[in-house]
């Protein structure tokens, strides 16, 4: 296997915020789980400018021993990761690796017993490449599973999995990881609808999860690992779909709250935390959710740079030159439905809004389709031969046209789009900074 010098103390950078945290601290850490270039140096540099410890998190469907969506097994996006952090002069020391919702999310339709095969193939993988905080995620149901998939069989396959990381680490002379456990786990990249509600867990839940987990654990070889359990999965009460956003209400969590400040060393970790307001997000780390995931939000400001950067093109670029980058992209989630069909429903019309605009974002899987990445690069450069006055940029990018007008930002496109997902991070590093003095909470 795959030796890798790990002496740097990216785990115990991670464990000082829980630390901190459970001394009373109001502080906490955003998880980025994304592959695109774009939104991990917009990251870096939001983890530079507060001066933070970058938590990135590639999440089973994204990465896994096959590939995933984006062709990189967890060694390749390690290694990915890590070239972005040198050529950007990000310091290695402040990167954390992490591997969201594995367990056999993607082989769910597969019988059980097949599922955790590969389930346990691809925690090896991701242990293996130097991956230290680990999503244990063996909430959903398999093909010959019953529905839903009760907490006791959880939490034993969860167990087996941590079973694996652990010898996984040893056999690579690695730090041994840590773990996050959970069975109300938010459905990855968002819900389908929010129509139905959400049910914030309640302390009785969690202390069942807790206890379950406990017991699964219980066996001598995995008493050290339990005591590397940091965080847990709940539903505080957030979550969004392709048009609208459930917000945090601190009223209807705080009995969830209250539970956690009587256990030991573990904090809550929030999923789909994406589209919050920024007080919600102070509120979710003030109320002991001090691990926030955030994905889809931040490609969709990514999106919606590019397009902003396509509309400008348009008004400078002659039309046999320009880069047409919005109908292609349409065009590629045409040819090849897959990643959008089963998740946008409605009429021609509405699936043109969802496959461009929706909150869940499902045109960020096209962006590594060639033709699009042609159509980025044609757009890039473009507006490099042309840069777009200051005016222009006022008028579809304003917060960065101020930047401009302030001396803060280079005209650049994609400094232009880094800035704008920099502005949406930039509201999770002060919602989880330890300075919150200084940091401004927005409405």
């Amino acid at each position: 296997m795959n030796q890798i010098n790990r002496s740097e103390p990216n785990v115990s950078l991670l464990q000082s915020i829980i630390d901190a945290h459970r001394s009373g601290e109001t502080v906490g850490i955003c998880s980025v789980c994304c592959s695109n270039d774009q939104v991990l140096l917009a990251a870096m540099d939001v983890a530079s400018e507060y001066g933070t410890p970058l938590l990135v998190e590639a999440t089973s469907n994204q990465v896994d021993q096959f590939g995933g969506y984006t062709g990189m097994t967890p060694l390749q996006f390690r290694e990915y990761l890590l070239d972005l952090a040198r050529q950007h002069g990000f310091p290695r020391e402040r990167l954390i690796l992490g591997g969201d919702h594995l367990g056999p999310n993607a082989w769910q339709k597969l019988p059980a017993t097949e599922a955790m095969a590969h389930a346990q193939e691809l925690i090896r993988a991701y242990v293996a490449a130097g991956f230290e905080k680990i999503h244990l995620d063996c909430s959903m149901s398999c093909a010959n599973d019953p529905v839903p998939l009760p907490d006791e069989i959880v939490a034993a396959r969860s167990a087996l999995l941590a079973r694996i990381a652990e010898t996984t680490a040893a056999e690579n002379g690695l730090p041994p990881p840590v773990y996050v456990i959970g069975t109300e786990v938010p459905t990855p990249g968002g819900e389908a609808s929010l129509d139905a509600g959400l049910q914030v867990t309640t302390p009785q839940a969690a202390a069942k999860t807790l206890e379950i987990h406990r017991k699964a654990f219980s066996a001598p070889d995995l008493a050290a690992a339990w005591q590397r359990v940091i965080a847990m999965v709940v539903q505080p009460g957030v979550d969004f779909d392709h048009s609208d956003v459930h917000h945090y209400d601190p009223a209807q969590a705080v009995e969830l709250s209250g539970f956690l400040e009587a256990q030991p060393r573990i904090v809550f970790e929030a999923h789909s935390t994406d589209y919050q307001t920024e007080r919600s997000l102070h509120a979710l780390v003030r109320d002991h959710f001090a691990i926030l995931k955030v994905g889809p939000a931040a490609t969709f400001a990514w999106r919606e740079a590019l397009f902003a950067l396509a509309a400008m093109e348009d008004e400078l670029v002659p039309e046999a030159e320009r880069s047409n980058l919005v109908a292609v992209l349409d065009d590629a989630m045409l040819r090849n439905p897959k990643n959008w069909r089963q998740h946008y429903h409605g009429d021609a019309d509405q699936l043109h809004l969802l496959r461009k605009y929706a909150l869940s974002d499902r045109c960020r899987y096209y962006w590594g389709d060639p033709e699009v990445q042609a159509a980025v690069d044609t757009l890039v450069a473009n507006l490099r031969k042309r840069m777009p006055p200051k005016m222009l940029v006022s008028q579809v990018l304003p917060e960065q046209a101020q930047a401009l007008f302030e001396g803060r930002l280079q005209n650049d496109p994609l400094a232009l789009a880094r800035h704008k997902i920099a502005a949406r991070l930039g509201e999770y590093a002060r919602a989880c900074a330890r300075n919150r003095a200084s940091a401004r909470v927005a409405g």
